[in-house]
């Protein structure tokens, strides 16, 4: 679950009851304001602990993983969202008109990977390449690209470096989308799997509605 989205879950949880706590406390208990006060936020924050340990207990459960696992691919995660924020700048930066798809293809396919991961965290084994190699390729390539493009002055050996980095980003580009493919592809096995099974049910179904019909044109 998203974590903010996780915390005002958990907030709209412990709100109630800490308001609960502190009237229940300062009423039939009979304590003063400032006992009260207490044990109504230490019931707020038990509440917030409590919920927080069991939606990520749900969370690990349903994906599979270890908190362990969970814990390593969090920190990749991090780390991979600075690249990228770094890419996005570089990419940005840069004028040229002749490699605006290019770049918007690069910006989209990243993304497009790691918000895939963030929501469904086991994904990232299936984009480890992505993570450890070819987004760091990306990254440097960009800021490389940025930097040489936005020079004032460009010599033959620059504007060279501008071709060779943008025939290589090109290239680049075309991994990314495999390894988008490889981060979907047990979603596209499953997809083509039902649509077999799907298809396989309506010949049953039609083979059974026309018995007599089918007979005669076999």
């Amino acid at each position: 679950m998203n974590p903010f989205l996780s915390f005002i879950v958990r907030s709209f949880v412990a709100f109630p009851i800490t308001v609960i706590t502190w009237l229940v406390c300062l009423f039939p208990v009979g304590l003063t304001l400032g006992p009260s006060t207490g044990y109504a936020i230490l019931a707020g924050v038990l509440t917030h602990v409590v919920l927080s340990l069991f939606m990520n207990s749900r969370f690990l459960t349903k994906h599979q993983l270890s908190r362990k696992e969970y814990r390593y691919i969090r920190k990749n995660l991090a780390e991979a969202k600075q690249k990228i924020s770094r890419m996005n700048k570089s990419i940005f930066k840069i004028r040229d008109i002749s490699s605006v798809k290019q770049r918007i293809d690069i910006h989209r396919i990243t993304k497009k990977i790691h918000k895939m991961t963030m929501k469904e965290p086991k994904r990232f084994y299936k984009a480890e390449e992505f993570y450890f190699s070819h987004l760091d390729s990306v990254v440097e390539l960009t800021e490389k690209y940025s930097f040489l493009s936005s020079q004032p002055k460009q010599n033959a050996e620059i504007g060279q470096s501008l071709i060779e980095t943008r025939r290589t980003l090109n290239e680049l580009s075309k991994v990314l989308e495999e390894d988008l493919y490889h981060v979907i592809s047990d979603d596209v096995d499953t997809l083509n799997f039902e649509i077999d099974v799907a298809k396989h049910t309506l010949k049953q179904k039609k083979d059974s509605k026309f018995p007599e019909e089918n007979r005669w044109l076999k």
